[in-house]
């Protein structure tokens, strides 16, 4: 494998607040990669940095060879990179259909048909509200919305922020069988940042532990999930 993303010692800030502090991380090509942390540890800072927002003040985000750390949003989707953000951001007064056609805007018009196929057969429920509004599904459906738009763009490298913030344990079952279903079968690579460690670690290919801003381990996602340090601070109980 090679690398198709390297985070090269990144600090990122807010202000005079340092919200990473040098952060060095790779996602090979076809893996997934785990981000876990404590909520405020920079997770979603690192992945808005890779999209540009905040810039990086220092070190450099490369993408297939290609340092991309400067690049504006449009750039990114051309490069074939998507992300579904934490919080949905799906557009509340649009039918799902239409917030898949905005997920598609830079494809080939001839693409959308077949693509818009594969994403109900990944998220049936998706085909059955296709015509309602997405600001009146349920959390889980916005999520799957939210996770179909980005794949219509066709990436090659899928950023998930919190995929499974406040969805119940049998939707957050789903929503992760469905990212390995995306990895497996479409060969999308993916860097995941999620605060459910348990499932994130039992997904993942690798991992990695943000601290204030830090990396502070990194492995193979069951060795950290093994970690009696990671069960500790991570996992109540053993599961996330």
């Amino acid at each position: 494998m090679s690398a198709l993303l390297s985070i090269e010692r990144v600090k990122a800030r807010y202000g005079p607040v340092e919200a990473l502090r040098g952060v060095s991380l790779h996602v090979d090509e076809g893996e997934i990669v785990a981000l876990i942390g404590a909520n405020g540890a920079g997770k979603s800072t690192l992945l808005m940095t890779i999209c540009g927002d905040p810039r990086a003040a220092e070190g450099r985000v490369v993408y297939a060879g290609r340092d991309i750390t400067g690049a504006a949003l449009h750039e990114m989707v051309d490069l074939g990179i998507a992300q579904s953000p934490e919080g949905r951001r799906i557009f509340p007064r649009m039918s799902v259909l239409e917030n898949l056609q905005m997920g598609a805007f830079k494809g080939d018009p001839a693409n959308f048909q077949g693509d818009l196929d594969r994403i109900f057969a990944l998220f049936p429920r998706l085909a059955e509200r296709r015509s309602q509004r997405a600001g009146t599904m349920s959390g889980g459906e916005q999520q799957m919305l939210a996770i179909g738009r980005a794949l219509m763009s066709r990436p090659r490298l899928l950023l998930l922020d919190e995929p499974s913030l406040g969805l119940a344990p049998l939707l957050v079952a789903q929503i992760f069988a469905t990212i390995r279903e995306i990895n497996r079968e479409r060969g999308v690579t993916v860097l995941l940042v999620e605060q459910n460690a348990y499932h994130a670690l039992r997904l993942a290919h690798r991992g990695y532990v943000l601290v204030n801003g830090e990396i502070r381990m990194s492995g193979e996602g069951q060795k950290l999930l093994d970690d009696p340090d990671i069960r500790k601070a991570y996992l109540a109980g053993g599961h996330g």
